[in-house]
């Protein structure tokens, strides 16, 4: 068998916040140049060990269950800090995999069998120890008929899970699988005590991370503390609580007050307060988050291709960009910088509000109205700068801010809009354009072919090509546009080591947050 580089000791994965810089085209790194570092962290005999630290974060999860509801606001909270699977991933290091509750595993030459081996001493918050049977029992429930689990069809190429003894699981597969330990990285790899009640998991959990559940105060705040009988490195601060605050000027004032220790996805527009100033230092990060402007193409006229190619011609992306402080880089396809096939498409449909007139009128479109669907989380400068650009190419646009509950309701799963904008800040997503129930309304069986060929490729170079190919095609279809990829910011109030710096709208690890006595 091949013995995976994950065959060491077990380890936790790290995680970070998530931002970019502005530029014409995308860059393999959009946060290298000029981006700001914490200092060394302190030893640990110089932090307090009863401290607590207050993040802020933007968008509130409607529940805690994450077999059950989307959105990556569980999963940046629960992730690595509450529950764990199989394999984790340091986003520190560009998405590394990592141990988690597998301290390795062994793959067959085939492909076809993966061996995993259990991390000594995991134990459920309720003190019970992790066993292979309790593996098993978590993946079958994903796997089963009637599964809720939003990500199930991740897994839908394991063949069987089995455990030849308390501390081994053996994973089978019907084809080859190059995406099965992302998938296990991510909630619906997630290890459940055997016989859970997945219906009492809105409010509490028997998770196996560094931190437990303290309390919830909807429209406020998610309180976690330390799990002193955690195996792994321990917590450094007693709490974190979780301050949700969506009002940008509320956060800002929040973190200039002391209010909070650690004000994530920060303003770019509103940094001078603490540019400069040494009682703070602003960290800027990668991201997978593509702020992504869905185009319905299942409905007319959207579900004609040269009216989404208007559409997408009349965006000023650099404009956009600058608008908002200049926190993001052009992308131009739906793979971000960060993930294997990505490729500069910012070429495809430049902007050019003429063309895009003349495209709708050859297409016979006439007089357009369209709405636009946007969750009130984001700048409402992006909102103005789409109405401009489009009433330029003879678009009459409305925008529709609603709850994110609202959204979720209506966009994604009513699949009732014309056009809508949401961060897609989950990375290894290309594949929701190979699922034409998607509500993005894509449907094109070439790319649903060299998915499936991706997914079973016998090597990473052929996994990658195909994925490219993927992305240009869904770019070259206008299958949605995609204004820009973000860069995180994140202001930190000096005294504060660890705070997680990349990806943290899709996964903070909050465990290496230290605060100085």
């Amino acid at each position: 068998m091949r013995r995976s580089a994950l065959r060491i000791a077990a380890v936790l994965a790290l995680a970070g916040p998530v931002l970019a810089a502005c530029g014409s085209g995308g860059t393999p790194n959009p946060a290298a140049d000029g981006a700001n570092t914490q200092a060394p962290a302190p030893a640990d005999s110089a932090l307090d060990p009863n401290a607590t630290a207050r993040v802020r974060l933007v968008l509130e999860p409607t529940s805690l269950n994450l077999t059950t509801t989307a959105g990556v606001a569980l999963e940046q909270v629960l992730l690595d800090n509450v529950y764990q699977g199989l394999l984790g991933v340091d986003t520190n290091a560009d998405n590394k995999i990592v141990p988690a509750l597998a301290s390795g595993f062994e793959t067959s030459p085939d492909g076809l069998t993966y061996t995993f081996h259990l991390t000594p001493g995991a134990a459920f918050h309720d003190g019970s120890p992790v066993t292979a049977e309790d593996a098993v029992w978590s993946l079958q429930q994903v796997l089963a008929p009637g599964s809720k689990q939003p990500n199930a069809k991740t897994l839908a190429t394991i063949a069987g899970v089995a455990a030849p003894d308390p501390a081994t699981v053996v994973i089978t597969l019907r084809q080859r699988d190059t995406n099965l330990t992302w998938a296990l990285t991510q909630r619906q790899g997630v290890i459940y005590k055997k016989g859970t009640d997945f219906a009492k998991l809105d409010t509490t959990e028997n998770g196996t991370g560094p931190f437990r559940l303290d309390g919830w105060q909807r429209g406020s705040a998610i309180t976690l503390v330390r799990n002193d009988a955690y195996k792994g490195a321990k917590a450094k601060v007693a709490k974190v609580v979780l301050s949700y605050i969506p009002d940008r000027n509320a956060a800002n004032n929040a973190q200039a007050t002391g209010q909070t220790d650690i004000e994530t996805a920060a303003e770019a527009t509103l940094l001078q307060p603490f540019t400069g100033n040494d009682r703070f230092t602003v960290l800027r990060g990668t991201t997978t988050d593509k702020y992504t402007l869905a185009i319905n193409n299942a409905k007319a006229p959207l579900n004609n291709p040269a009216v989404r190619h208007a559409i997408r011609r009349a965006i000023d992306k650099d404009a956009l960009i600058k608008s908002l402080g200049g926190a993001g880089v052009r992308l131009g396809g739906p793979i971000p910088t960060s993930d294997p096939g990505y490729q500069d498409l910012t070429t495809i449909d430049p902007h050019d509000a003429a063309a895009a007139r003349k495209a709708l009128a050859d297409a016979g479109v006439g007089e357009l109205k369209l709405t636009l669907k946007i969750p009130n989380i984001y700048p409402a400068a992006i909102g103005d700068v789409l109405v401009s650009n489009l009433k330029d190419a003879g678009i009459e646009l409305t925008v529709k801010q609603q709850e994110f509950t609202a959204w979720l309701s209506e966009v994604y799963t009513a699949r009732d809009y014309d056009l809508s904008l949401v961060n897609h800040a989950e990375p290894h997503d290309v594949g929701n354009f190979a699922t034409p129930g998607y509500y993005f309304g894509y449907d094109n069986a070439e790319v649903r072919d060299w998915y499936a060929q991706a997914v079973a490729a016998p090597d990473e170079r052929t996994r990658t090509d195909l994925l490219a190919r993927i992305g240009r095609r869904v770019a070259e279809d206008a299958g949605a546009d995609w204004l820009y990829q973000a860069q995180t910011l994140t202001v930190v109030r000096k005294g504060v080591s660890g705070a997680p710096q990349h990806h943290t709208s899709s996964r903070l690890n909050l465990a290496g947050i230290g605060i100085t006595k």
